[in-house]
Parts: C-alpha cells; sequence; structure tokens
C-alpha cells in the first residue's frame, strides 16, 4: 500500500522524513509551493494522488477547512483510507467523516489531531474497549502552559510571556486560537467524542479564556490560596450527560498537572476499572505531530482498518456539574453565590459557593459586560 501526504508544512515534511527513514514508500506530495528535494513524488494536482489505485493511504495535513475538507471526502469516496492531523477538521466535520468512512469500508485516524505526539488519541480508544472512561482532562494546548508557568516561576506579566511564545514560535501573531480556548475547545470536543462514544461538537463545548489573567491573579492563587493554576479541557460523563468546558484551574501542587512545565501537555482518562491514565509530552512540533501521523498511517498498512464508530447520542449538559470559582474583578457579584471576598487595590477576588458550569460561563458574560477585564478559574479538586 503506497502512501500520498497532502501538505508539505511543518507536520507534512515532519511525517514525510520519519515515513521514508524507516522505509515506507511516499508516493506522492501534493503541495502548491516548490520543493525540488521532492523531485517526482510532488505533485500540485489533486487528481493525480485521487487517480492513482496504488494509493491506499491519504496523509492530510493541510489545516484548516478547505480545501482539506474536500480532499478527505474525496479520498474517502475513493476508497481511501485517511489519517490526519487537523483537529479543525475533524472536528468540524467528525459525524460526516466517519459515516464516509463506513459506506466506503476505509477508516479515519486521527492520533496526531490531539496532544501531537502524546499517544493520547490511541490509548483512549483502547481503554473504552473493555473498561467505562468516566472523565477526560489534561493540558491540551502547549502555549497557554508556557504562559502560565513563566507567570508563576518568574513573577511576569501575561503581555510579556506571550511576546516571548510569540518569538518562540509557540504562539502565532494572532494567538487567539490558543488564549481564547478554541484549540483547547476542539480537543476537548473531539476527546470527549471518543471517550464518551458520542458526538461532541465545539460549539458545545463551555469556554473561558485565560487572556485577562494577569499578575495579581497568580500572587493570589499562588499566595494567598496557596494552590497553582493551569488552563484546561475537560470532558465529563453525568448520569444521562456529558459536561463539556475549557477553563483556567486552579490546582494543588499535589496534582500532576501542577508540574507540567513550560510547552509541555498532559492528558489524563480516568477508568472505572483503571483508575487515572496520564499521558505526558510534547504536544505540537514538527516531529512529534509528524511521527503520531506517520504512526496511524503505518498501523493502516500494516493491516489495522478496523474503525470504531457507534456513537449513542447523548446530550451536553454544562448544569449537571457544580465546581466553585475564583473571580477577580471590579463588577458587583451577587452576594447569595460567595463565600468568600477580599478586595486588594480596587480587585474584588471572590471564591463562589458551588455553581453549575453553565451558571458560571452565563454569569461571566455578564460580568465582562461591566469589567472586560475580569478573570475567571475553576476549582478542580
Amino acid at each position: 500500500m503506497k502512501i500520498a501526504i497532502l501538505g508539505y508544512g511543518v507536520v507534512g515534511s515532519g511525517a514525510y522524513e520519519v515515513l521514508t527513514k524507516y522505509g515506507y514508500d511516499v508516493k506522492w506530495v501534493l503541495d502548491i509551493r516548490s520543493h525540488p528535494e521532492l523531485g517526482n513524488v510532488l505533485t500540485a494536482n489533486y487528481d493525480d494522488i485521487l487517480n492513482d489505485k496504488e494509493v491506499g493511504v491519504v496523509a492530510e495535513a493541510i489545516g484548516g477547512l478547505e480545501p482539506a475538507h474536500t480532499f478527505v471526502v474525496k479520498a474517502l469516496k475513493a476508497g481511501k483510507h485517511v489519517v490526519s492531523s487537523n483537529k479543525h477538521l475533524i472536528c468540524t466535520y467528525y459525524e460526516e467523516l466517519h459515516t464516509l468512512a463506513l459506506e466506503n469500508n476505509v477508516t479515519i485516524r486521527f492520533t496526531s489531531s490531539v496532544g501531537g505526539g502524546i499517544p493520547w488519541l490511541y490509548n483512549l480508544k483502547r481503554s473504552i474497549r473493555c473498561d467505562e472512561v468516566t472523565k477526560i482532562m489534561g493540558i491540551m494546548n502547549g502555549t497557554t502552559n508556557f504562559i502560565l508557568d513563566a507567570m508563576i516561576t518568574d513573577s511576569r506579566d501575561f503581555d510579556d510571556v506571550l511576546k516571548e511564545a510569540q518569538a518562540l514560535g509557540y504562539a502565532e501573531a494572532n494567538p487567539s486560537a490558543d488564549i481564547d480556548g478554541l484549540d483547547t475547545a476542539r480537543k476537548t470536543a473531539i476527546s470527549s467524542s471518543i471517550a464518551f462514544n458520542t458526538i461532541i461538537k465545539e460549539e458545545n463545548v463551555s469556554v473561558f479564556p485565560m487572556r485577562t489573567v494577569q499578575k495579581c491573579d497568580i500572587e493570589y492563587i499562588v499566595g494567598r490560596l496557596g494552590k497553582t493554576i493551569r488552563y484546561l479541557g475537560f470532558g465529563v460523563k453525568n448520569e444521562n450527560s456529558v459536561s463539556a468546558f475549557v477553563e483556567p484551574a486552579i490546582l494543588s501542587y499535589k496534582s500532576p498537572e501542577s508540574n507540567v512545565v513550560k510547552n509541555f501537555n498532559m492528558i489524563t482518562l480516568f477508568g472505572q476499572s483503571v483508575g487515572r491514565l496520564s499521558f505526558f509530552g510534547q504536544g505540537a512540533g514538527k516531529y512529534p505531530t509528524g511521527n503520531a501521523l506517520a504512526q496511524d498511517i503505518i498501523d493502516i498498512v500494516n493491516g489495522d482498518t478496523a474503525l470504531c464508530f457507534t456513537p449513542h447520542p447523548t446530550p451536553v449538559d454544562n448544569d449537571a456539574l457544580k465546581r466553585s470559582y475564583y473571580i477577580r474583578t471590579t463588577a458587583s457579584v451577587d452576594g447569595e453565590l460567595i463565600e468568600n471576598k477580599e478586595t486588594i487595590n480596587g480587585n474584588n477576588h471572590i471564591i463562589t459557593k458551588p455553581i453549575s458550569v453553565n451558571s458560571i460561563h452565563k454569569l461571566a458574560k455578564i460580568i465582562l459586560e461591566s469589567d472586560s477585564g475580569s478573570f475567571f478559574a475553576g476549582f478542580e479538586e
């Protein structure tokens, strides 16, 4: 079975190098840019790949929704297996792509779309075969972890650390996908869909951004509360529903997540039989993600083409889960919600009574209208 790779950017080139190094036959690389080193392997015409009967697996590493979606759909309809590192694509078209794969007797794999080089989704899929996963959570974005770790360790301001993250290539010139939680929300949706055998859409994941975190929040959480903070995605199985959300999370220093430094990731599942399983490593990058993409390809080439997709529709209900929250704001907050309050330099530092995830996210929208710099974080016990 021969291989085609769509896109020769960071991830595509990493996968190509890994595959060719270990003797796998990459027949085509699709890219509109010139890459003389690829010779006759390079094409700018997708039909070369689509009409080649020797190509059995197509690896999508273009990113974004189009033309990636069109190319992947055509490959599946042509009876070719597909692997992808594209979390935006997989999150948006999760059900459609799996349905097409079933209809055409092929598989779609996307291990590298969450966690980069960490074999998270691979092991999550294995776990649900003979165990019930009750919760997934994790640091799924290296940029946000780099920022919070530096703010805590070096007592630096958010804007200062963000500029360093951009200079190092961890954050884009427009960092919104990272610091506003879009990246983590997509990864949370994909992970929760697998963990709970359902379909979670990105728009159903409640998200607190972390762009408003300030040095005074870090000082209060670390100095006054004796805890630390990380940016986490959560999927939690309730009795008849699933809760899915992304938030800055306040953690005990005993928590494994509190020791994840720089741009590393850690993603965890909780199984009824196996207990806690955590997966740690590089969540992005040319070789970590390229290697994970290559692993999916190699599985298919070696005959592992099973497609596990029998979802049971489960509603997302963020009212079903209650947590206590930290709020820093100059706006007024209903006293009925307040467990503790301190005013320092004009800022109200509030600890709430337990409140549902949905209710606090609704409240946040109201508070942010009065004080756009307000910050929120949930307590993860």
